[in-house]
């Protein structure tokens, strides 16, 4: 498993940067607006997207002086690119065992 996303699975790892994506996939939100939606400190809030954005999850873009963040579609694509893999491997394997069941039903019936 490369770094990239290593750093996305680490950033994911907590239910709070997961809310706070959930958050992101409506609209993009500055430091405060987030923070708006938890119970903790703007600065808890900030550690939180900065982990984010080393996970490659979102992008940050300063406005002013405000940061806006962003929810990062291709950040998350390579996350889901990675489990994908186990939803083929699991198909996969399903796929087998029904046809080994299906084959010993018509030996049975034989």
């Amino acid at each position: 498993m490369n770094s990239d996303i290593q750093g996305a699975f680490r950033a994911l790892a907590d239910p709070t940067r997961r809310d706070i994506l959930m958050h992101l996939s409506s609209r993009d939100m500055t430091i405060a607006e987030v923070a708006d939606n938890f119970a903790m400190t703007r600065a808890a809030v900030k550690k939180h997207l900065t982990i984010l954005e080393e996970g490659n999850l979102i992008t940050v873009r300063a406005q002013g002086r405000e940061r806006i963040n962003r929810l990062e579609p291709l950040g998350l694509k390579s996350v889901a690119d990675w489990v994908g893999y186990f939803n083929r491997f699991w198909d996969d394997r399903l796929l087998e065992l029904q046809r080994a069941v299906e084959d010993h039903e018509r030996k049975s019936h034989d």
